[in-house]
């Protein structure tokens, strides 16, 4: 399957997300890297339109 050029940019800009997301949680404490993800969690929400914690529930296998 090839991707859009749109499709590309979005698996690039989460694989950004997700290697900043690790370089902090390995610099931060438990609570500060939690209110990252809430806050990270929350841009999403907005800039997609999708209710990240209504699709994938943190305490399932998602």
């Amino acid at each position: 399957m090839l991707l859009s050029e749109t499709d590309q940019d979005v698996l690039e800009a989460a694989e950004r997300l997700g290697e900043a997301l690790t370089a902090a949680q390995s610099e931060t404490d438990s609570a500060e890297f939690d209110s990252i993800l809430v806050d990270c969690t929350e841009a999403i929400s907005q800039r997609t339109g999708v209710e990240y914690g209504s699709v994938c529930d943190t305490g399932g296998d998602c």
